[in-house]
C-alpha cells in the first residue's frame, strides 16, 4: 500500500514538473525562442513618420533602422543564420496585446516609457525624448493651453496623450469636448477640415504630419507644452531580463558608435521618404545624455 502511495505521490510530482516545464515552454526566454525559428517578430507601425511608417509596402524609419541594429546584433551573438524579421503591424490600441499574447517579440514605433506602462511591458534604453503639444490652424491663432478653452479637441485612442488631455481638461476647468481618433492621420485630418480645433500629441508626430502635408504652412504647433519631456523605448515582455540584457546591449554599442549619429541626421535632418520633406528637429539635450551613459536611463 505505501509503495503505492509512494507510486502515486512521484506521478503526480512528475506531471507537475511536465506542467510547470510546458508552462515555462510557453511563458519563458524570447531568445530561445528566436534561435529555435531563426525570426524575430518585429512589431511596426504604419503612419508614424520619421519613426515607423510604411512605404510602398515595406516597414522603414528611425525606429525600424534602430531594430534592425538590434536585430543584426542578435544574430552575431546567436551565430548560425541570419535572423529572418516578420513585421507585424500594430496600433496604439493593440500594441499591449499583441506583446503579451506573444505576436510580436519587439515593438518598434513610438511608445512612451511611463511607470503605469512598465506594469505592462518591458522598456529598452531610450532611443528619443518627445513632448505632448498640439497643433492647429494657423489662421486660429492659437498658442498657448489656454487658447483651448471651449473648443473640441481631438487626440488619439489608446495614447498617453489623451489621458493628458482630460487630465488638463478636468484639472484646470477648461471645458474642452474631447474628442477621439482610431489614428493619428485621422485627428490630423479632423484639424485640417475643421472638425476639431486642435489635436493633442507627441510633437515630434505632429511635426512629421505638418511636414508631409501639402500645404504645411497652414498649422501651427503649439510653443506650449502639456508635458515634460518622457522617453521613447523600444518595448518588449516583461520577466524576460535576458533578452533585455541583450537589445540594451545592441543599443549601446549603436549609441556610442557614430552609426547612431548617423541614423538621427538621416531620419530627422535630412529628406525622408516619400516626400522628401525634411522634420528639421536637432537631437535633443536629453537623447545626447542617453547616447553617453545609456545605463543611467535603465528602468
Amino acid at each position: 500500500m505505501m509503495c503505492s502511495v509512494i507510486g502515486r505521490y512521484i506521478a503526480l510530482m512528475g506531471l507537475l514538473l511536465l506542467a510547470m516545464g510546458m508552462a515555462s515552454a510557453q511563458t519563458g526566454s524570447t531568445l530561445a525562442r528566436i534561435q529555435q525559428d531563426h525570426t524575430i517578430l518585429i512589431g511596426h507601425r504604419e503612419h508614424e513618420e520619421p519613426f515607423s511608417y510604411v512605404v510602398e509596402g515595406r516597414p522603414i524609419g528611425y525606429s525600424i533602422d534602430i531594430c534592425q541594429a538590434v536585430v543584426d546584433s542578435i544574430s552575431a551573438r546567436l551565430g548560425g543564420p541570419a535572423l529572418a524579421v516578420t513585421f507585424v503591424p500594430v496600433t496604439p490600441a493593440n500594441r499591449f496585446i499583441l506583446l503579451s499574447k506573444g505576436d510580436i517579440d519587439l515593438e518598434c514605433g513610438v511608445t512612451t516609457n511611463t511607470a503605469e506602462r512598465r506594469r505592462q511591458a518591458a522598456f529598452s534604453y531610450p532611443h528619443y525624448f518627445s513632448t505632448t503639444r498640439y497643433v492647429s490652424l494657423t489662421k486660429n491663432a492659437l498658442d498657448r493651453i489656454e487658447d483651448l478653452t471651449g473648443r473640441s479637441v481631438v487626440s488619439t485612442t489608446g495614447t498617453l496623450n489623451i489621458e493628458q488631455l482630460n487630465a488638463m481638461n478636468r484639472e484646470q476647468g477648461l471645458n474642452i469636448s474631447v474628442m477621439l481618433s482610431r489614428s493619428h492621420d485621422e485627428a490630423f485630418t479632423m484639424v485640417a477640415a475643421e472638425q476639431a480645433s486642435a489635436f493633442v500629441m507627441d510633437d515630434i508626430l505632429l511635426a512629421g504630419l505638418v511636414a508631409s502635408d501639402a500645404s504645411p504652412e497652414r498649422f501651427h504647433i503649439s510653443s506650449e507644452a502639456l508635458s515634460d519631456p518622457e522617453p521613447y523605448g523600444l518595448m518588449l515582455r516583461r520577466d524576460d531580463p535576458e533578452f533585455l540584457a541583450w537589445v540594451n546591449e545592441a543599443l549601446r554599442a549603436l549609441y556610442q558608435s557614430g552609426d547612431m549619429l548617423a541614423l538621427y541626421e538621416k531620419w530627422f535632418l535630412s529628406p525622408i521618404p516619400p516626400d522628401q520633406q525634411v522634420v528639421g528637429l536637432p537631437m535633443s539635450p536629453q537623447l545626447e545624455a542617453v547616447l553617453t551613459h545609456p545605463e543611467a536611463f535603465a528602468e
